[in-house]
């Protein structure tokens, strides 16, 4: 009797030490899992009150608006842009520590893309999707510098130049439809190196970010979807 009751304590104090030890390796876990979350930083919700919010910014010149309208897949909300003979961005500042978080990730397609124009052309200087990142450098949103990532119509992945109508913004080509037209595809870019690559400038802090579709140089049509634009360590 007395054997099965030592027995039965050295269990149950075997049983108490394996469950602590099981839950401090849970707590350990999940902080993992927490810490890898709060890592990434998301810069839009695409949900209808956000974009009731978003002040949407025709370009100077330009005839229309670009239409944007939140739409839903099986992955989550989007956002659907239509440029027909149109240019106007949504642009939402935002402080972005790129020490801690200096890559930009964006999850896109485009249906009706821009082919045969010429984009590095001030009369083709045109993209169914792109997403700047903006720095504030001066008194004036002239005097800001820019990062355009765009997903091209006609260029390869890895081009770029600034644009033909300022110095201070460089377009850099993240995606092409000559490779994913109307297919959703995520791509990546260290910002932070970006910016010291094309502006030489050391940014710790990133200013703002935006969105844009616009067609009004070429006077065509264009349709594009942004679904996940986050910020992340890695």
């Amino acid at each position: 009797m007395f054997k099965f009751c030592q027995n039965h304590v050295l269990n149950k104090f075997f049983k108490i030490k394996f469950m602590k030890k099981l839950i401090k390796l849970l707590f350990i876990y999940f902080g993992l899992i927490s810490t890898c979350l709060s890592d990434n930083l998301k810069v839009f919700e695409f949900t209808e009150l956000e974009l009731s919010k978003l002040e949407v910014r025709k370009v100077r010149g330009a005839d229309n608006k670009t239409i944007y309208e939140i739409g839903s897949n099986e992955n989550g909300k989007f956002l659907k842009a239509i440029a027909d003979n149109a240019a106007s961005g949504l642009g939402k500042e935002v402080k972005i520590n790129l020490n801690k978080t200096p890559f930009i990730n964006i999850t896109w397609k485009v249906e009706k893309d821009l082919r045969g124009i010429k984009e590095n052309s001030k009369k083709g200087h045109d993209f169914a999707a792109r997403v700047f990142a903006v720095k504030k450098t001066g008194a004036t949103p002239l005097s800001n510098r820019a990062i355009n990532y765009v997903f091209s119509s006609n260029s390869d992945i890895g081009q770029n130049w600034p644009s033909p109508y300022t110095k201070k913004s460089i377009d850099n080509v993240l995606a092409t439809t000559k490779n994913n037209l109307n297919e959703w595809i995520t791509v990546k870019a260290n910002v932070k190196e970006d910016f010291k690559k094309f502006h030489n400038l050391e940014v710790n802090e990133l200013d703002g970010l935006a969105i844009m579709a616009d067609t009004d140089n070429s006077k065509m049509k264009s349709v594009a979807y942004f679904q996940n634009i986050y910020f992340s360590a890695e």
